[in-house]
């Protein structure tokens, strides 16, 4: 068990104690469903513009970024590149659209459009997506936190969801949207805090850093040679755009927040401050990791260290020393990256700066936890609970069903945390997730803006499609070894980019062709 300087531990629990004083704050205030899902629409574009953006910065960010850049190169830095034109779209289309609706579910619109069937499997794949980027999100921190207080993964992740519940339960969106603010801050200052010490323990300084990392390569941006099989430079752009485009024109944790802006122009600022402010924290991360893979190219031993924790968890308990040895010796950089950070913190940071760093790291997990709790808790109880159990539901019962859900999706979210302990990269984790659970609601919902003519037949035929096709690109081995030929052979992010077309497609397809057999009158 390693122990916590008093000092640090304090600086940890003044956080946390912190964030759950918030929640009893805005309390006060929330006393409506509106005021809980929207804010009443009186928080400033700047303040929802960091929020978007802590809400970016998960420990998938701080973690995991790293972890690439530090196993590979920086060909995760192409993600953030689509993100102004994702952006763009969003500000000129999206934004006036959602705006304009009143709804604060970003997908109550797909029953106007296509039925109650397609308003449902938005909300499903939403919900899917949120469980999978909290249970990441808490496999990131605990990641971290086991190596700086020697607790078990899964007592971090318990202790710490619990109190992300408290707060998000009590004050609703408003206390999620300030605490991001806090939180936007914290983060930011706690990554440069990290480089400074990673060049500071340097030997040769930044001059060195830059030497290992144009020898090995990296500083790439990945191939740029056509290929949609591996993470090439397109593979990512592509990911990138659908993955940004779903997060600003579909997601929740989003749309949501375009409704608490005082004016649909202040929606649009937020966005593009949230986008200006990502592109270098994003870039910040991988100058990390970067530099990460030098301090430990020049300190081996260090590594070492890394690759037999690695090796160790791989194998079974009670694996012998030798084979845990020989296992390490047969590791890549890439298979143990997510590592390096936790282990940069134990052995290189100074008392008195663990606890900002530790306090960094858990608001980089809270803001994306919170608001995905209260984002899943706002399309339930519009989509669900008052389109299904409660058409005429008082404001009173939607406020239980707001509390009461906000609390369940937050232990579902706990649950999938600790069922993640063990996976290789969470970045990695997180974007095929997240592109498979997208990939079906941004076809369906591109398809309900750009087609007038597709019914409600067609798409969900189109639906379906998709769904088969997404089903085929994840699972391959689905087809037996004698149809090898039939497998998937596109990266696993393209899922996104082939599922969302493939849905888009056939639904505008569908209808000229029902046309082609009409009878034609004489």
């Amino acid at each position: 068990m390693k122990h916590i300087p008093l000092f640090d531990l304090f600086i940890i629990l003044a956080y946390m104690l912190a964030m759950v004083l918030v929640g009893l704050w805005f309390s006060k205030k929330g006393k409506s469903a509106d005021q809980f899902t929207r804010a009443s629409g009186k928080i400033p574009g700047w303040a929802i513009g960091l929020s978007i953006y802590a809400t970016f910065l998960s420990s998938n960010t701080f973690l995991g970024v790293p972890g690439k850049a530090f196993g590979s190169n920086w060909n995760a830095f192409v993600f953030s590149l689509s993100m102004p034109l994702a952006a763009w779209i969003a500000a000129k289309y999206f934004i006036p659209f959602y705006r304009q609706t009143g709804e604060v579910s970003a997908y109550t619109h797909l029953e106007h459009r296509f039925g109650a069937w397609a308003r449902t499997y938005a909300v499903v794949c939403f919900l899917l997506t949120q469980f999978a980027r909290m249970g990441s999100v808490f496999f990131g921190i605990a990641l971290s936190l086991q190596a700086l207080t020697g607790y078990s993964m899964a007592t971090i992740i318990i202790v710490v969801g619990i109190i992300i519940i408290i707060y998000t339960v009590l004050g609703g969106i408003e206390a999620v949207i300030w605490t991001e603010v806090v939180q936007a801050v914290v983060k930011t200052l706690g990554a440069i805090l990290i480089l400074v010490l990673i060049v500071y323990n340097m030997p040769g300084g930044v001059g060195h850093i830059v030497e290992i990392g144009q020898r090995d390569g990296k500083f790439s941006l990945g191939s740029f040679f056509p290929d949609f099989t591996t993470s090439t430079f397109w593979v990512v752009l592509l990911y990138g755009f659908f993955i940004n485009l779903n997060n600003f024109g579909m997601d929740q944790n989003y749309v949501q927040r375009y409704h608490t802006t005082t004016s649909e122009k202040e929606a649009e600022k937020s966005l593009w401050l949230c986008v200006k402010l990502y592109l270098p924290a994003s870039l910040l991360f991988l100058v990390i990791g970067a530099s990460l893979y030098a301090y430990y190219q020049v300190h081996p031993e260090l590594s070492e260290g890394i690759r037999m924790q690695a090796a160790a968890e791989r194998l079974p308990v009670g694996a012998t020393q030798a084979s845990i040895a020989q296992l390490a010796g047969t590791l890549q950089p890439s298979d143990y990256g997510d590592k390096v950070m936790p282990n940069f913190m134990v052995t290189s940071i100074p008392t008195g700066l663990v606890g900002l760093i530790i306090a960094a790291i858990l608001s980089a997990a809270m803001s994306t936890i919170s608001s995905g709790m209260n984002a899943s808790a706002t399309v339930f109880t519009e989509d669900i609970y008052k389109r299904y159990f409660s058409r005429n539901a008082t404001d009173k019962q939607t406020m239980r069903s707001l509390y009461l859900s906000t609390f369940i999706f937050g232990m579902v979210g706990i649950i999938c945390g600790v069922a993640m302990i063990g996976v290789k990269s969470i970045l990695d984790l997180w974007w095929e997730l997240s592109g498979i659970f997208a990939a079906g609601m941004l076809g369906l919902f591109l398809l309900g803006i750009s087609s007038r003519r597709t019914n409600n037949v067609e798409a969900f035929i189109a639906t379906i499609i998709g769904i088969l096709v997404i089903v085929w690109m994840t699972f391959p081995t689905l087809i037996p070894d004698e149809h090898s030929a039939l497998r998937n052979v596109l990266h696993k992010n393209m899922i996104i980019v082939v599922g969302t077309m493939t849905i888009f497609l056939v639904g505008l397809l569908l209808p000229k062709i029902k046309n082609l057999f009409k009878p034609v009158h004489q």
